[in-house]
């Protein structure tokens, strides 16, 4: 019994290194398996960082670009405000020109009624050139009470009672800019 069981140890020590060359040759297989594995992964994980700093750069030359344009607008619209009235002012001008030659006739004027015409042409220069300009006199007279355009001084019993809660007075005229208000007509209202 002892010849089969030397028999038995030896079958068994040599199916033991069978299976372990098995599993050998099996583990070189599994990391060279891993190996190309690692590489692949090695190989996405640079293209992943080189796209990373490419989109950085994109993102940095993104930002720059809106920077610079952001100042550019705020400089060219500081620009416009500064120059914006210039406009308005040379338009004026005419106006003023008018009003220096009225008074300088006034010094010598002994006709009253062609002094009172040259100032009523002035002033028709002036609303007209308001009117180009799209300012527009707030409209008051027998018009219902609007607190959008007027604003109320005081209410005074109305004269009749169609007028009750309209305009009866207006102390100071309002005014539009293309449609938004400026200023408010202060107006006396009927209650």
């Amino acid at each position: 019994m002892s010849e089969e069981k030397k028999r038995k140890q030896e079958e068994e020590l040599i199916g033991a290194q069978h299976v372990s060359e098995s599993k050998g040759e099996g583990h070189e297989e599994s990391s060279k398996k891993k190996d190309k594995s690692c590489k692949k992964e090695e190989k996405q994980l640079e293209e992943m960082g080189q796209k990373l700093m490419e989109m950085n750069d994109k993102y940095l030359r993104l930002s720059a670009e809106f920077d610079n344009y952001r100042k550019r607008t705020l400089k060219e619209r500081m620009e416009l405000t500064k120059t914006a009235g210039e406009q308005v002012l040379t338009g004026i001008l005419p106006v003023v020109d008018n009003f220096e030659r009225a008074l300088a006739s006034m010094e010598k004027a002994t006709d009253v009624r062609a002094l009172k015409e040259g100032v009523d042409l002035i002033y028709a220069n002036f609303k007209d050139f308001l009117m180009r300009n799209g300012v527009k006199v707030i409209e008051t007279e027998n018009v219902d009470f609007n607190t959008d355009l007027h604003e109320a001084v005081t209410t005074i019993p109305a004269p009749t009672e169609e007028q009750k809660g309209k305009v009866i007075d207006c102390i100071e005229k309002g005014y539009t800019l293309n449609d938004k208000v400026i200023r408010f007509a202060k107006v006396v209202v009927g209650e």
